[in-house]
């Protein structure tokens, strides 16, 4: 059996070689990313494990079924990205990685908004420019507000519990409703609800066609004025336009956001100066003090980024003993 993992990272591959030595499996490890080009390489390899920075679109998808390799295994929750029909077609297996550490993504998510609230991008501002003076800069306290959660998931119960155990009301909305905290009465019927009421609105939903842009216009509008909103889960849940013209009234009081709709190829790169990042909406929203952008790194924690190469080479190497795996992804 060989495994070939593309997009392996210097933080990743020690992970990487103590599964390899420890299962006795040989595993190629491949800085560069699947595309095109890449999935050359993977000629003569029983599996593909890979990471969700690139699409994986039909053309790289018949590139590697042609190449002979149709187990695909994801280092990562999201499958946005992949091809469905090219799945199909080609009778792909794919496997993704649903709970690498649910807790990474929420502590960082109530870290972010505790920066925002306590206006900490503020007083560093000022400090480094040699002002130590307080007003007018006052700050808000969580244990007085209502956080909205959407999406009840591994992530989303995590951070419910923190946001609890700050004295926050917690409220949520999702399709569908966990038994315990149904029992808790925390659920709303519908987002409107959730709009209207919350104070912060936490999103944890995965990206799909439904509810692609959820956070537009429309549902700003809904929302009670100041609200202060956190995406750590997919930048196609907001339109940008929309939150920069909310922020530029008022009507959003600040932003964390950890995930942007057009970060692939600007998030984990390095411009060499602010002015050379290529996308101007972007800079708009990290030139704020009210806005903290981070590079898609709420996940990275020493734990998360272990499990999330572990367990894909061993969803890996059960596709290609068994044909499935226990966390098969159906398109």
């Amino acid at each position: 059996m060989k495994i070939i993992a593309y997009g392996i990272r210097d933080d990743e591959r020690p992970y990487l070689d103590q599964w390899s030595q420890a299962q006795g499996i040989e595993v190629k490890a491949v800085s560069a990313l699947l595309d095109e080009e890449t999935a050359a390489l993977a000629k003569g390899y029983d599996g593909a494990v890979v990471y969700q920075q690139k699409p994986y679109t039909a053309a790289v998808l018949d590139q590697l079924a042609a190449n002979g390799v149709t187990n695909l295994s994801l280092r990562n929750v999201g499958v946005d990205n992949v091809d469905a029909e090219a799945v199909k077609r080609n009778g792909f297996k794919v496997t993704n990685v649903p709970a690498y550490s649910p807790a990474a993504i929420a502590e960082f998510t109530v870290t972010e908004l505790l920066r925002l609230l306590r206006r900490t991008p503020t007083f560093d501002r000022k400090q480094a420019q040699g002002d130590l003076r307080w007003a007018p800069d006052i700050a808000d306290e969580l244990n007085s507000m209502t956080v909205g959660i959407v999406a009840t998931g591994r992530i989303g119960r995590a951070a419910l519990k923190i946001y609890q155990g700050f004295g926050a009301k917690v409220i949520a909305y999702d399709v569908f409703h966990n038994p315990e905290l149904e029992k808790q009465g925390i659920y709303v019927d519908t987002l409107d609800e959730l709009y209207a009421q919350a104070d912060v609105i936490s999103l944890h939903a995965p990206a799909t066609k439904d509810n692609n842009k959820m956070l537009n216009a429309d549902a700003f509008a809904k929302m009670k004025d100041g609200v202060w909103i956190l995406n750590p889960a997919r930048g196609a849940l907001i339109d940008t336009d929309a939150l920069i013209a909310a922020l530029d009234s008022g009507k959003v009081a600040g932003a964390a956001l950890d995930v942007y709709e057009n970060e692939v190829g600007i998030f984990n790169t390095d411009f060499g100066s602010f002015d050379n990042i290529p996308d101007e909406r972007l800079k708009n929203l990290m030139k704020r003090d009210n806005v903290l952008v981070s590079p898609h790194i709420a996940f990275y924690t020493r734990t998360a980024v272990k499990n999330m190469v572990q367990y894909a080479l061993n969803n890996n190497r059960q596709l290609i003993e068994t044909g499935k795996a226990d966390n098969e992804v159906t398109f």
